[in-house]
């Protein structure tokens, strides 16, 4: 309906407004968790991705020249959300047409392009349906020839590599604590998240016909000056005795007064912690205030916001204690999974399957939670890897690599799920190749549209 809209709009006011009409139908909703971290931001960012895409609109249609309508809305729109996906602050990429679409015929494509490759598929399969789609007498080369793109892609991820089992699986056990959500760090005791976790881990039994290989707990379930020392440490490290298996822990540890670090670490059954992975991709506004001595000056409230993470640097990896060795996991935590490059240079690094731990419990409703799913079935498809996604109050999630969810828990619960995780080898053609490709044809598209619409005008006027 959009892509009509913005077809039949008869001067350049109608085509802005129509796309940031659009834009604001899109985002107002599903952008609404932003309220909870900062409300001015959110109002700010739903009108300026409107806008984006009000401008968007501006530039694909002429009322001279339709035709290239076909080739330009898509690949101007899939540009801004390149855009929306890098800047301001790193991206934020929710809200996206790959998120909505991962529960649709179009999923497998991530394989091959990832969110990117998906989005730009729907929006052309829109743009191709919403004038006349099957009239290939008017345009029938411009047609043919993107049907047959649309159908290339969506056929060839049916038979595109998607990696394959090793024939090892783990057995891995997912602690999700329950509780409120709605509350913020801050304003609660950090005491209270861990002895959730621990009493809903206590109710675990290793069985040693079907012994357990991980136990993963949520992101920042433990926040303490120093994770070594504390009692926190040696309690996790009893229960990976008593369980004779590795716990992965979300951890968050005091550097000074103005910074701090989130970290999943793996303690192993002798209570020694043998990996670590620091968070690479920080929540603006949620784990650092960005430009915060200006905020501040305006009277901005940074003081939600105390301290600042300070961000990993290593890859996206843990090594987990086995009878034999060790097994390569991947890691992304939280916002991290949101970004596909993150699940992807764990592959790259050799990873069997990925975590996703999580902390949404700062969240009212379930607008983000919802979202952090549908982003772990991307991820999953995009790597060709199991996802265990696991969070303090919900979801939670075993996700297999054709992006099927398992065993998603409730909001609040205190629930733990279990079940064996297929270790995987191999590369999809998204891992192999990124995402840079896709956003430079994409763009190399939208050039060539406009210098061939630029030689049409000059030889309509000559």
């Amino acid at each position: 309906m959009f892509t009509l809209l913005e077809l039949t709009a008869s001067s350049a006011r109608q085509r802005f407004t129509t796309g940031f009409v659009f834009g604001l139908g899109w985002f107002f909703p599903a952008l609404a968790w932003m309220w909870f971290l900062t409300s001015p931001g959110y109002i700010i960012g739903v009108a300026m991705y409107a806008s984006l895409h009000g401008l968007a609109s501006l530039v694909v249609v002429r009322k001279d020249d339709n035709r290239s309508f076909l080739f330009m809305s898509p690949v101007a729109h899939i540009l801004i959300e390149v855009l929306r996906m890098c800047a301001p602050f790193g991206g934020v990429p929710l809200a996206t047409l790959g998120i909505a679409q991962v529960g649709g015929p179009l999923h497998r494509v991530a394989s091959i392009g990832g969110v990117i490759l998906l989005s730009w598929l729907t929006w052309q399969i829109g743009a191709l349906l919403a004038k006349r789609p099957l009239d290939f007498s008017v345009d029938h080369q411009h047609r043919r020839l993107l049907w047959s793109l649309c159908l290339l892609s969506l056929v060839g991820s049916y038979f595109a590599p998607r990696g394959s089992n090793t024939g090892r699986d783990f057995y891995v056990v997912a602690v999700q604590g329950g509780g409120p959500q709605g509350t913020r760090a801050i304003d609660t005791d950090p005491r209270d998240v861990v002895k959730r976790h621990l009493t809903a881990t206590q109710t675990i039994n290793n069985n040693g016909d079907d012994p357990i290989d991980l136990v993963v707990w949520p992101e920042n379930v433990i926040d303490v000056v120093d994770f070594a020392t504390s009692t926190e440490a040696q309690e996790v490290g009893a229960e990976a005795s008593r369980l004779n298996a590795p716990i992965a822990v979300g951890i968050t540890e005091d550097v000074n007064r103005e910074h701090f670090t989130n970290a999943q670490v793996i303690v192993n059954s002798d209570g020694e912690v043998v990996d670590r992975y620091d968070k690479v991709r920080r929540v603006p506004f949620g784990e650092y205030m960005p430009m915060r001595s200006f905020l501040k000056s305006l009277g901005a409230p940074v003081d939600q916001v105390p301290r600042d993470a300070l961000a990993g640097t290593g890859p996206a990896i843990l090594d987990v204690p086995t009878s034999t060795g060790s097994e390569r996991i991947g890691v992304v935590i939280s916002w991290e999974v949101f970004f596909g490059g993150r699940a992807r240079e764990s592959v790259e690094h050799g990873a069997g399957f990925i975590i996703n731990p999580t902390n949404g419990s700062s969240y009212t409703w379930t607008v983000l939670q919802s979202q952090q799913v549908a982003s772990s079935k991307l991820r999953a498809i995009e790597t060709g890897r199991w996802v265990v996604q696991v969070s303090p109050t919900g979801f939670s999630a075993f996700i297999d690599p054709e992006g099927h969810v398992h065993q998603r828990t409730g909001v609040g619960e205190q629930k733990v799920i279990s079940g064996h995780v297929a270790i995987r080898s191999g590369k999809t053609i998204y891992v192999a190749l990124g995402d840079k490709p896709w956003v430079v044809l994409i763009a190399l598209v939208f050039l060539a549209a406009i210098l061939n619409r630029s030689k049409s005008r000059t030889k309509s006027r000559a």
